[in-house]
């Protein structure tokens, strides 16, 4: 058995060039090209797949070698996994497998009778070994090819940093020199993965925040580590399809991973090491620029303007400041996509990554931390954040639009912490606090949207006089709807009032 520390990294085909020109390259000890073909096993219920095992056939020379790994998922492109290597005598031979249960278990006749090929990759590799200093090894190894199965394919165009020997942080280290000026982000869909989706056709889908399992044995800063690194992966996996889709979700995603990396951020603050933020925030605010651009045009015309337009079909002027903004919203697409295909964003994921896997994250307390550490930290943040809500909630005034942004945004701050420590709140308590603050964050997000959408709307219109009218006509018909969502936050104002949090410690 052998443990493999990787970093995998994605990188654009037409980058490859100027990556191998790099000077991190041209200093390496041995440099080595392979035409590698894979063939990937799995039984027709997916056992393998459903258990987190992969098996894989490559062809070394003429003849195969059988691997069997285990299947882990990528923290920020770093994974860390168990591996099984052999010859392959024209049959899978497990019996050196030395996890006897594993063993045991792909030698069932129900697995090894059943095993059939799923999906086959072909690519050619070039391969870097790096020894940057006496204590560390690495392998670059450069891919490009493409991955196939029933009748589909997908191109493949990824690097990875194996670690021979040395510390994680070197592997880090190497990466973001590579990525000074190509685009490198992390990559957590690995070459089985894809092909795996590929085999079953699973389409493409914008992905939402995943549940963080949180231990109230962890001290506060293990899991900010386990949050941050949860909201890097809810980014990271939005962006293949803010790149290459219209589908403005996945840039809506993008822009949640990063506003709850930033409460993160901002909760953990008295914890976190000096400095950490600092390196952090500000590739975060110009990343949020480019997302916020496209998303608030996103919204103004499918929430502002498409009713209106609906509802007046003849209306030429309509049409015409819909085609404006409709210029505009695929210019600050462009816009968006050119920022996160730029290096910066591969430089702030890898800086993440490697500040979250170097101490004091990773370092063994010397004495345990005592069972109430995380639960009074979580409970006094909490409590800390209610009660700010509380306070802007008294301070709310229909009648004055910043008072009511302001309580929005401690609103959502509220509801990002209960979300992280959502496992620790006992019964439904957790549940039913973010369903009432999500009833006025809703209502607010509709009033900051057509609060915002007037002065977005003259910009689109300029000085033209018939698209001023245009934009007359959309304030008018969603006047109603308007003062209807003011008349509610009465109510919804002291619903919030009533939320109550049970003391964790």
């Amino acid at each position: 058995m052998a443990d493999q520390i990787t970093l995998k990294l994605s990188v654009a085909e037409d980058r490859h060039g100027a990556l191998q020109r790099h000077a991190a390259l041209a200093a390496a000890t041995t440099r080595e090209q392979h035409a590698l073909v894979s063939i990937y096993y799995d039984t027709g219920r997916m056992a393998l797949r459903r258990r987190g095992i992969l098996l894989r056939l490559r062809k070394h020379g003429s003849a195969w070698q059988q691997t069997v790994k285990r299947q882990e998922d990528s923290v920020v492109g770093l994974t860390q996994r168990s591996e099984w290597h052999a010859p392959y005598p024209n049959h899978f031979d497990f019996s050196k497998i030395d996890d006897a249960e594993l063993r045991d278990w792909l030698q069932r006749e129900k697995i090894a009778g059943r095993l059939a090929a799923i999906f086959e990759t072909k690519l050619r590799r070039t391969v870097w070994q790096l020894d940057p200093d006496p204590e560390t090894r690495l392998l670059v190894k450069l891919d490009r090819g493409w991955i196939a199965s029933n009748g589909r394919r997908e191109s493949i165009s990824e690097l990875e940093l194996q670690l021979l020997s040395g510390s994680v942080d070197s592997a880090y280290a190497i990466g973001l020199q590579l990525a000074q000026n190509v685009a490198l982000p992390p990559l957590l869909l690995s070459k089985a993965e894809r092909g795996y989706r590929l085999f079953r056709n699973t389409p493409r889908e914008p992905v939402k925040a995943g549940v963080i399992a949180i231990d109230a044995d962890d001290t506060p800063l293990a899991t900010f580590r386990l949050i941050a690194q949860n909201c890097l992966a809810h980014l990271q996996l939005n962006h293949d399809g803010a790149v290459n889709s219209d589908d403005p979700e996945y840039v809506h995603q993008m822009r949640v991973a990063t506003r709850r990396l930033r409460a993160a951020l901002r909760m953990f603050r008295p914890v976190l090491p000096a400095g950490f933020s600092e390196q952090l925030l500000p590739p975060m605010r110009e990343l949020m620029g480019a997302l916020g651009q496209a998303r608030d045009l996103d919204v103004l015309m499918a929430e502002i303007v498409v009713p209106v337009a609906k509802a007046l079909p003849d209306e030429p002027r309509l049409t015409d400041l819909a085609t404006v903004i409709t210029n505009r919203l695929y210019a600050a697409r462009r816009d968006t996509r050119h920022t996160l295909l730029q290096p910066g964003y591969g430089q702030l994921l890898l800086t993440a990554g490697r500040l979250l896997t170097c101490d004091p994250f990773i370092k063994v307390p010397s004495t345990p931390a005592t069972e109430s550490s995380l639960t009074r930290f979580a409970d006094r943040r909490l409590r800390g954040l209610l009660k700010k809500v509380l306070e802007l909630t008294d301070a709310a005034r229909v009648d004055y639009p910043p008072s009511l942004h302001q309580l929005r945004i401690g609103i959502k701050q509220l509801r990002y912490a209960i979300e992280f420590f959502g496992p620790m709140l006992p019964g439904k308590s957790g549940a039913a606090a973010i369903k009432r603050l999500a009833g006025l964050q809703d209502e607010l997000g509709q009033l900051n949207d057509l609060s915002s959408a007037g002065n977005l709307l003259m910009v689109c219109a300029g000085r033209d006089a018939l698209l001023r009218e245009a934009v007359t006509l959309i304030g008018g018909w969603h006047g109603q709807r308007h003062a209807t969502l003011l008349d509610d936050i009465p109510d919804k104002l002291k619903r919030i009032r009533g939320i109550k949090l049970p003391r964790l410690g």
